[in-house]
């Protein structure tokens, strides 16, 4: 069945920023493409999903955030975790002619992995994406205080995670 141009165009609109959070959950691209086209597929299944949504994106990063907690408790997400750090992960960071860069984005992609999923989510969210304490509220299904509070926590832990680093390089 051939997709519908309004959803080629929810499509060509959100998938890299689904692409994007998914895979600093996931931290495996083949995860993170198998949830994306999940996402997609519901969407394909049941048209009326989106009707009378004012935030297409925050909505498709709940479909996407909630496939993600699914699949993490088919998998155990401890595992998981461990083993992506294990091997490397994927980075979600751009290359730069930076001679440091590379060390530095393993450093940062080592950093954000230890965070613990709820915390990575929020702090994706919000600086990879610019969405609002409000927004990732709805996107996650929490309150603003509590999003306001990981993104919090989560800095305070990549900030003392990533100090030494800072001091070696300045």
């Amino acid at each position: 069945m051939p997709a519908s141009p309004d959803l080629a165009r929810l499509y060509d609109a959100h998938a890299p920023a689904l692409f994007g959070f998914l895979l600093q959950l996931t931290r495996d691209e083949a995860d993170t493409r198998d949830l994306l086209q999940e996402v997609f597929v519901k969407l394909t299944r049941r048209p009326g999903l989106l009707d009378g949504i004012e935030n297409p994106r925050a909505f498709l990063l709940r479909l996407a955030h909630n496939a993600a907690l699914d699949l993490f408790r088919r998998r155990g997400a401890h595992e998981r975790r461990k083993e992506a750090l294990a091997i490397g992960g994927a980075s979600p960071f751009a290359r730069d002619g930076e001679p440091d860069g590379p060390a530095f984005r393993a450093e940062l992609a080592a950093a954000l992995a230890e965070l613990p999923p709820e915390q990575r989510a929020v702090v994706h969210l919000k600086l990879w994406e610019g969405l609002t304490f409000e927004q990732i509220a709805t996107a996650l299904d929490l309150s603003p205080n509590t999003a306001a509070s990981r993104y919090r926590y989560g800095l305070d832990k990549l900030r003392a995670r990533l100090r030494p680093l800072y001091q070696e390089i300045t």
